[in-house]
């Protein structure tokens, strides 16, 4: 049972680096976007949005992903002090 909640945590640690590397591009993108405002480069600022508009939906999956494994965690951890308690 420990093996798994080890497994589990492990996992939410990668998909917490994901989240991480993923909010980091997309800060860089939104200040990326606001210099070619300041440029009056429209056409590359369109492209950065659709960028930006992907990058948050990759982001919400993972924060959903990342919820669906926090649940597990939580969920094989009382499963592990149930049964050490019983």
């Amino acid at each position: 049972m420990q093996q798994r909640f080890n497994q589990l945590v492990s996992e939410q640690l990668a998909t917490m680096d994901k989240l991480l590397f993923l909010q980091a591009e997309i800060e860089r993108f939104q200040k990326l976007e606001n210099d070619l405002i300041e440029l009056q480069e429209l056409t590359k600022v369109q492209s950065l949005k659709t960028e930006i508009f992907q990058k948050k939906r990759e982001l919400k999956e993972i924060h959903r992903i990342f919820q669906e494994q926090t649940d597990d965690v939580i969920r094989s951890y009382q499963e592990e002090y149930n049964e050490v308690t019983t």
